[in-house]
């Protein structure tokens, strides 16, 4: 009877397609497959909680996989360290549950969103953050902020995901059609010559952390109203909010189940 694990990762997305297997591209899911299978023989798609974009990072993704190997845990954690380029790490490896998956398990979600604002970037943070040296006003952006915290319809927020449709088929988006979701924190904050940008929430909707940080941005920028954030909402269309941020900045913090 196959086991079923929960697999914890940190990788650095900026070499990578984003999570979900694409062929012959390098995707974390993909890299994932292969590597458990050069460890254990055993063909597999592992499920991840989320599907994080093209350049996107995490410092706590969460997948599940089951796997008929005798190996335990603890043997194929250090094994999955030993196979996985550097860029991907396992942070931890246990059994689950059976009825235990990665996504629909998953009760909440916090992302973290970086953007650099002194005037020169080192090469050696670029892939990591938006460098973005120009002048913003951060007050408007934090006002704005409280705005799309609690349960909205969030469609203003939503890029096209064109898998949706068909996952919602297959009964794999447990959210079915709707875009509405629930903020439970919401905050900006400075870090040296960083704005960070951290939410968590019940779910996130494709794109949709990167074009809330990309209207603050416009926010601040143009200095609109922060109760504009609010019409924007209600709007439901993707023309009414700004320009998504990069993906670069963009890190899945961790699942909470």
């Amino acid at each position: 009877m196959p086991r079923n694990f929960k697999i914890t990762l940190a990788y650095d997305g900026h070499e990578f397609h984003g999570w979900q297997i694409q062929p012959g591209k390098p995707t974390i899911q993909g890299t994932l497959a292969e590597t458990i299978e050069r460890i254990t023989g055993e063909q597999t798609l592992p499920q991840g909680s989320g599907r994080t974009d093209a350049g996107v990072h995490a410092l706590g993704q969460v997948a599940s996989v089951a796997l008929q190997t005798p190996i335990p845990a603890d043997g194929l954690h250090i094994a999955l360290n030993d196979k996985l380029p550097p860029s991907i790490r396992a942070l931890t490896v246990g059994e689950a549950a059976p009825d235990f998956h990665a996504r629909h398990s998953a009760k909440g979600k916090t992302y973290r969103y970086r953007i650099y604002r002194a005037a020169i970037c080192s090469p050696f943070l670029a892939h990591y953050v938006w460098h973005y040296p120009w002048r913003l006003d951060e007050s408007v952006m934090q006002s704005a902020t409280a705005f799309i915290q609690g349960e909205h319809d969030f469609t203003s927020f939503a890029a096209s995901d064109p898998d949706r449709a068909q996952r919602i088929r297959d009964a794999e988006d447990e959210d079915g059609p709707s875009n509405v979701r629930t903020i439970y924190d919401a905050v900006w904050r400075t870090e040296g010559h960083e704005l960070i940008f951290e939410v968590r929430g019940n779910g996130f909707l494709h794109h949709m952390v990167r074009n809330l940080v990309g209207t603050f941005v416009d926010f601040g920028k143009w200095q609109h109203p922060a109760e504009s954030m609010a019409k924007i909402l209600r709007e439901k269309s993707r023309s009414a909010a700004g320009p998504a941020a990069p993906a670069s900045g963009l890190y899945l913090v961790n699942v909470e189940y």
